[in-house]
Order: C-alpha cells, then structure tokens, then sequence
C-alpha cells in the first residue's frame, strides 16, 4: 500500500489510480462500504427520528452493521463485548477522575473564584477575551453543560450590570467551553478518538491547546462582537446568578485554583515533551513517563484538589466524601455511550469497513486528516451528537491511523474534534440548552451559536492542517 501523506489535500484521481482501484475493488468491498452506510443510517434514524438512547441506538446500529458486513452472530456480539470493555478500560477510569476534579472545583468556589478574580481585573475593551480565558480554565477539567450552566448567570450577571450586548460575552465564554470540549482530554471525544487511533495523548494535549488558542480567540471575542449586531436576546428573568462558596464563606486561593487546574495539563505535556527530547533509556524520561500517564496525572489532580480547592474550602471529611461521590451519576449516560460507540468502532474493524476506506483515501491520495473531518461532519449533522460523531469518525479512519507519525496521528485526533463541533442545530441537545438559557428564538439560536460552532470546526481544521504542513 503506498505511503500515506498526511497533509495531502484532496486530488483528483489520474486515469491510472482509477484503473487500480476498479482492479482491487470486490463485490466484498461493495457491501463493506454499504454496510457500514447502512449502520450509520441505523444510528441516525434511532437517534432523530425515534428519540431512542445514543446507548442503545449504538449498540443496535453495531449489530445492523455487523450483520450485513457478514460478520457471523457470535462475531458481530464479541465484537461489540470487546471494544466496549477496551474502551470503558481506557477512557471510563479517565472520564471518572475528570468529572471529580469538575465537581471539587465547582462546589469549592474554585470556579468562582476563577472568574471572579479574572473579571475583576478585566476592563470594558478586554472584558469578551477575559470570558473566553474564565470558560477555556473552567472547561479544561469541566465537561460542556456542566461548565455552561455554572458560567450562564456569570455572562448574565456581566452583561446586566455593565450594559453589555448579551451575545458580546456570551458567545466568548461558549466557545471556550465548546473548542476544549472537542479537542483537549480528558473530555469524552477526544479521550475515544485518541484510543481508537492509538495516538499520544501527551502529544494531543499539546497542539489541541495550540489548535484551541487561536481557535477560541477567532470565534469567541471576534465573532462575538460580530453576533452582538446580528442577535441582541432578552434573557429569561429567573435565571438569577447563584454563587459557590465552601464551608463558612471560604474559597480557595485563585493561585492554589490555577495550579491544581493545570497539573494534569503540564504533567501530560511534560511526558510528551521527555518522550521527544530525551533517549529511552533517560532515568528523567522514565519519572515524566510514569507521572505524566493519564491516569496517573488525573489520578494526582483530584487527590491534590481534595486539599488545595475541598479542605482549603472548609469540607469535612464527609463533605469531600460525598461531593466525590455526586460526581458519578451525571456521567453513568456519557460512560454507557462512550463505552457503546468503542463497542461500534470495534464492529467497523472487525468487518473490514476501515481496511476499505483507508485504501480509497490511499489511491485517491485524500488527506487522511480531511477525511476524518469530513466523516465527523456528516455525522454530527445528521445526530446531533458530538461524542458520536468522533467515536463513529474515528472507528471508520482508525486503519490509516497506523501509517501516521505520533504528531499527525494526534492531528488527526483533533481533525475527528474538530468535525464532530460542526453546526450545532435542532437535533442537538446543546442547541437548545443555549437556546433557553439565552431565551433565543430557534432563528437567533442558528445565526448565533450555529454559526460559531461552525467557525470553530473550520478555524481548528484549518490550524489542524497548517501544522500537518509544518511538523
């Protein structure tokens, strides 16, 4: 199979390419390809059209697209078994430990104290790019809705007292929390797309938050001001801001905050640094190797949080107990649909539907990273559901993956991200979750928050694509 080229965009086929691919192509090729259409079908319909669970509408769709691949019974339901139980094995603990660390922060007055202290030092000019930073260092460890619904009457207060258009610090503070929610770990999307690619998670980390700076400045602040013209809402009056302090008014320090919210982030970054910089037998690179594995840098966040942000806020033992445990049940939903969509991605592996696309895009010489976009793109527009999209994106490109240097197969990651942010519309649950808080009509709703979903999945594949020609 000739070598992939990463940053190849798409080309035309020459009548030569056309003559190989008719030669190899099968009737066995044929019904991959429309099996795994027909899966994704399978997955939409049940998702839109009948309103079922992203759980079971995975787990059905991987037992339609095994079937029809030709997969026998037994195969297609061990299939399933096992990329649920690698993916839960691998992403589930990860996703745990993120969401502790969002609960300590938010319930501490961490989160509070974040905005607080960097609204306070934000003047009038520099208040929608103080929002962006206030919702990037929140959504860092925080999943999106919890982050939106803790940030909300923080834009409403904002905009209320200083006379700002509603959309000037809203759409700032969205896109902070939507560009780390698509393309930075721990969250959901990328912590899948980065096992089915068997990519770096050091290395992703890094550019995702390289992709994510300039990316969240272009359709934060700069849209913003833009959508202020296009869209000015009334918010709904009952949504009075409400406010998290410890234990007796107490909060944690804004520095002892800043610190436990980042560990993780340097910790992960420095392995992917010594991994680079040092030889494998370096006694340096063997600590940042251990220190820096995800769990074990998540692992460290959360017992460090319990100090600097859980007692330092005045919790009790029980206290600190019991807020670790709220933080489990809001994602048993998001661990069963992780765990469901490895379940999908194994199926197209195992069936072979991978295997056929990557030579398609191979004799093509199609972008390995624009394809995976393009793939998340059309599943997040059909579904609604960004999680879907890059687990279903990532299961269909994970076979070129293989052929990919650490630095694009982590681009790569973040193309899939990238893609699954596209066009938030009706059949997105967050479509509407914005929709009410801002008290928007479905019109204003699509020339606000559509529109920078959009900008945000075209602005980061566009930086996804600048550092494939560069590294």
């Amino acid at each position: 199979m000739p070598t992939l080229t990463p940053t190849a965009m798409a080309s035309p086929m020459t009548t030569t390419d056309a003559h190989v691919l008719a030669g190899a192509w099968t009737g066995h090729d044929t019904r991959l390809v429309v099996a795994g259409l027909l899966g994704i079908a399978v997955l939409v319909v049940l998702i839109t059209k009948l309103k079922v669970h992203p759980f079971l509408a995975l787990t059905l769709g991987s037992g339609v697209l095994g079937v029809a691949a030709g997969l026998p019974l037994d195969k297609v339901i061990d299939s399933f078994g096992k990329g649920v139980g690698g993916t839960v094995a691998s992403v589930g603990v990860l996703i745990a430990l993120g969401a502790m660390l969002g609960r300590l922060l938010a319930d501490s007055g961490g989160a509070d104290q974040i905005v607080d202290t960097i609204l306070g030092r934000s003047g009038r000019r520099s208040l929608p790019w103080a929002m962006a930073l206030v919702a990037s260092l929140i959504g860092l460890p925080m999943f999106f809705e919890i982050g939106l619904v803790m940030l909300i009457p923080v834009v409403l207060l904002v905009a209320r007292r200083g006379g700002h258009p509603l959309m000037r610090v809203g759409i700032p503070a969205l896109a902070g929390l939507s560009v780390l929610h698509g393309l930075v770990p721990p969250h959901p999307g990328p912590l899948v797309a980065i096992d089915a690619l068997k990519a770096d998670l050091g290395i992703t980390l890094g550019l995702g938050l390289l992709v994510a700076v300039p990316t969240v400045a272009i359709a934060g602040p700069l849209f913003g001001s833009v959508a202020a013209r296009w869209v000015d809402p009334t918010p709904p009056e009952h949504l009075v801001p409400e406010r998290h302090e410890g234990t007796g008014g107490r909060r944690p320090s804004f520095a002892a905050t800043l610190v436990t919210v980042l560990l993780p982030v340097v910790l992960m970054m420095g392995k992917a640094v010594a991994d680079i910089a040092l030889a494998k037998d370096n006694t340096v690179r063997h600590v940042l190797d251990f220190v820096g594995a995800p769990l074990f840098a998540l692992l460290a966040a959360v017992i460090v949080a319990m100090f600097t942000l859980g007692r330092a806020a005045g919790f009790t033992k029980d206290k600190l107990s019991a807020t670790i445990g709220d933080s489990l049940p809001p994602i048993a939903g998001i661990l069963l649909i992780v765990g469901a969509g490895g379940g999908f991605k194994q199926t197209l592996v195992d069936a072979g539907i991978g295997t056929v696309i990557t030579n398609l895009a191979t004799g093509a010489n199609f972008s390995p990273l624009l394809l995976g976009w393009l793939i998340a793109v059309a599943i997040r527009v059909a579904t609604g559901s960004a999680t879907v999209a890059t687990i279903s994106a990532a299961g269909i490109v994970a076979p070129l993956a293989a052929g990919l240097s650490p630095t694009h197969a982590a681009l790569l990651v973040l193309a899939v991200g990238a893609g699954s942010l596209f066009f938030s519309h009706v059949n997105d649950a967050g479509f509407w979750l914005v929709k009410e808080y801002f008290g928007m009509s479905i019109g204003q709703t699509i020339r606000s928050w559509s529109i920078m979903e959009t900008i945000v999945s075209v602005v980061s594949l566009v930086f996804v694509l600048l550092l494939g020609l560069v590294l």
